[in-house]
């Protein structure tokens, strides 16, 4: 990882500055929220926003710049009024892309980065250009999951072969992601679009089975991307691509970390792994559905906490000139397997996102988004909490993007 930071500040520091590509944006939010205290703020509520009130929402800057032997580079920096962390990396590579003309191409990228899991996460710094509010699924992948990564490919555009079909195969191993599953686990899904950032904690409520020195005695919180065992985790993904109509993505995530292995912190290793297929089917320029499912299991200790894990959901989006409408609908259930009764770890529940975005012009955004949801955690009962919640959660959004 070290080598990776150093290489693009040695390029940021030279001349080549003068041919980096230079993009971000900024969003501004009016939140109408109910007034369940948010993970954020050591709540159970699932939502980012516990008050109504003037939010910046989001606030990033990309750079990125290639170059003629098939290198290039790219950098995300984020920051966010919410959580502990507020300034930060989200992301950082280095790729390489060979010219070719052949069939079966190859590529290749090391960094701190996202699986191409989602046809949700298209926009600029893996943000959502159809809702504020992502799905829970991807709230989730944004909270826990990325790696310092070493990834392999090997495509074949449908246009070298004359086909109406392009597909690529990926493989990567990783290290540093063996806490993912902990906020799964123990506070369930949420959905917002805050990325953790490198070297983040994610808070979560101070729950008495997970706190407490008789207990678990674990802090209410993770600091997700941390290398516990020593041990390589890898994934495995496949593209088939019909024109540019319709999408297929499959893949297979494994941490493989041992689920003993604990840090000074009281930091677990959680083992972790997950299936996820994404599909999206444009109908026209103007109308697209995008669906995704994930379904998976994460163990810590001697079976202290075992789960397992499932999630989906259904978008649809339509585009009038600069108008762009989107529904997308959520269920989402986190199911325990062990038999420590005293940590509580059962969730469940369903959202629905209404969102409106109109383009002023290339720089200027307008939005308005409802979001509703209804959602079960068992553990709340322990914190003299009702089990079930229902959300809802209203925002006027502005953005600048350059």
């Amino acid at each position: 990882m070290k080598i990776i930071w150093g290489l693009l500040f040695y390029h940021l520091a030279s001349w080549q500055i003068l041919a980096v590509e230079v993009k971000g944006l900024a969003q501004v939010n009016y939140v109408l929220a109910d007034r369940q205290t948010s993970w954020l703020d050591n709540g159970t509520g699932i939502l980012a926003y516990s008050k109504n009130g003037l939010n910046v929402q989001q606030a990033l800057v990309e750079l990125s710049d290639s170059f003629a032997s098939g290198l290039s580079y790219s950098l995300v920096a984020n920051y966010y009024q919410t959580g502990e962390q507020n300034l930060g990396i989200s992301q950082a590579q280095i790729a390489y892309k060979p010219l070719s003309n052949s069939r079966v191409r190859w590529r290749t990228r090391a960094g701190f980065f996202y699986p191409k899991m989602s046809l949700e996460n298209l926009d600029t710094g893996w943000l959502s250009p159809f809702t504020y509010t992502q799905s829970a699924i991807n709230s989730w992948l944004g909270e826990e999951l990325r790696a310092p990564a070493l990834e392999f490919t090997v495509y074949s555009p449908g246009r070298a072969r004359n086909s109406a079909y392009s597909w690529q195969l990926t493989a990567a191993a990783f290290k540093a992601n063996d806490p993912l599953g902990t906020l799964l686990s123990w506070r369930g899904f949420a959905l917002h679009d805050r990325q953790s950032l490198h070297n983040d904690k994610v808070p979560f409520a101070a729950y008495p089975s997970v706190v407490q020195q008789d207990r678990i005695f674990h802090p209410s919180y993770v600091e997700p991307f941390h290398e516990l065992d020593g041990r390589l985790g890898f994934y495995l993904g496949a593209h088939l691509d019909y024109f540019s109509q319709t999408n297929l993505r499959y893949y297979y995530y494994d941490n493989q970390a041992d689920p003993l292995a604990v840090n000074y912190q009281r930091l677990y290793g959680w083992r972790t792994k997950f299936h996820s297929i994404a599909f999206q089917h444009k109908f026209s320029q103007s109308t697209r559905i995008i669906s995704q499912w994930l379904s998976g299991s994460t163990t810590m200790g001697e079976r202290v906490v075992d789960v397992d894990f499932n999630a989906w959901y259904l978008l649809f989006s339509h585009k009038v000139v600069q108008h762009r409408l989107s529904i997308r609908f959520d269920q989402f259930k986190v199911k325990e397997q062990d038999l420590v009764v005293w940590d509580a770890n059962n969730s469940d529940g369903y959202a629905y996102t209404f969102a409106w975005r109109y383009n002023m012009d290339k720089h200027w955004q307008l939005g308005l988004e409802h979001h509703i949801n209804h959602n079960n955690a068992e553990n709340r009962a322990a914190l003299s909490l009702p089990q079930e919640m229902s959300q809802q959660q209203s925002m006027a959004v502005i953005q600048y993007r350059w």
